[in-house]
């Protein structure tokens, strides 16, 4: 293997290249520049767009939990950072969707995990569920900010998990341990009942041998035998289980009620913000719970949709408007489903959406008009425009 700087050398060299194929600079004289296509090819390798992969095995961690391991068909798996996510396209009948979860193997290693929680009636994990070894399935690159950062992230840290938003923990311990990490990690594991805990046996064989671990379980609907932590992650909870609140960095991960919950705990108990990660986790299970949603609108009301190009089409108030679109065979560009990445994003030009306050909009988009289809939902008529950078997948 070639020595790290000049690798980096490297990678730096094509930075310039690639800034003068966009045109932002000059080239440097006497330089050899790559062509175009390699730079591209270069750009691709490291960041690919999709990426064709092959289930090679299903791993029952728990009744309702499920991890499948991929391997990549069309190249070596990319670099990443322990905490990112790919998102999983899939056609189901007549229907092309796709969903964000997290890499629960850690990089560096060769073969790619995602682990899935079954949720009755779920469209995409019903189907995943189906899967058996030899399916072939299209991901996205991996993505996401969900990540340690080790200038910053300088104290204690302690990791909030509820439910399946165990997942990207899993991909940052296992990196941690293989670059010999010391930081103190203490993870807060939210289950509903003890038969969802995780990867226990993972959890317990990790803080056997590494001292900078310590995990607890906290369980909210205990059996009568249950003799462990009971309750939920709220405040009195939180400073029972982390030594120093002021001096942690917090990441925080689960469903939205959990992390509602959390976060609401954290600023009782004086976190500053900026000392707290949050991993979003899909569109609210009912948005007509949602603080700011319009008084005495149902979530069953209906409303007329027009896409420029299209047949206008009748949606819900309560669902989000990427899946309804999705439903009429309209398919937006999408990774995190979350409101968070914006590809999804489109221009507004008649009616009104509602957007939860977890929607991370960008204020440029906002000025523009635009929104995320993937967490806006019609409270009138609308008219929508595709956002000119994308296309139809």
């Amino acid at each position: 293997m070639r020595e790290l700087p000049g690798v980096l050398q490297d990678l730096a060299a094509y930075g310039d290249v690639l800034l003068h194929v966009l045109g932002r600079t000059p080239a440097p004289d006497g330089a050899r520049l790559p062509a175009r296509a390699e730079v591209a090819r270069v750009v691709e390798r490291l960041h690919p767009r999709r990426m064709q992969m092959r289930l090679l095995e299903t791993l029952d961690e728990t009744p309702t939990t499920r991890t499948l391991r991929f391997e990549r068909l069309d190249g070596a798996l990319p670099p990443f950072r322990a905490g990112q996510y790919v998102s999983v396209l899939v056609s189901i009948g007549a229907v092309s969707t796709n969903r964000a979860y997290s890499i629960s193997s850690a990089p560096g290693e060769p073969l790619l995990d995602v682990t899935v929680r079954r949720k009755p009636g779920g469209f995409v994990t019903e189907h995943l569920f189906t899967l058996v070894p030899g399916a072939h399935l299209e991901t996205s690159g991996p993505t996401g900010a969900f990540v340690h950062e080790p200038l910053t992230d300088r104290g204690p840290l302690v990791f909030l998990a509820g439910g399946s938003g165990i997942t990207p923990f899993r991909s940052m311990w296992r990196d941690f341990e293989r670059r010999g990490m010391t930081q103190r990690v203490h993870l807060v594991f939210g289950v509903r009942t003890p038969r969802e805990v995780i990867y226990h046996a993972e959890l317990k064989a990790l803080a056997a041998r590494c001292p900078w671990f310590t995990y607890s379980v906290i369980v909210s609907e205990p059996t009568a035998k249950f003799r462990g932590r009971k309750g939920l992650l709220d405040a009195e909870r939180l400073k029972a289980e982390v030594e120093d609140l002021q001096a942690a960095r917090f990441f925080v991960c689960g469903p939205n009620a959990m992390r509602g919950l959390v976060e609401t705990a954290l600023s009782e108990l004086g976190v500053p913000p900026h000392h707290v990660r949050r991993e979003l986790y899909g569109p609210p299970s009912d948005v007509t719970l949602e603080p700011g949603w319009p008084d005495g609108l149902k979530g069953t009301a209906r409303f007329r949709v027009t896409v420029e190009g299209h047949a206008p089409i009748e949606a819900l108030a309560r669902e989000p408007l990427l899946s309804c679109l999705e439903r009429r065979g309209i398919v937006l560009p999408a990774l995190c489903r979350s409101g968070e990445c914006s590809a999804c994003r489109a221009r507004l030009l008649e009616g009104r959406v509602f957007l939860p306050s977890s929607a991370r909009v960008r204020e440029a988009d906002a000025a523009h008009g635009y929104i995320h289809a993937c967490v806006a939902y019609p409270i009138s008529d609308l008219t929508l425009r595709l956002h000119p950078g994308s296309t139809l997948l």
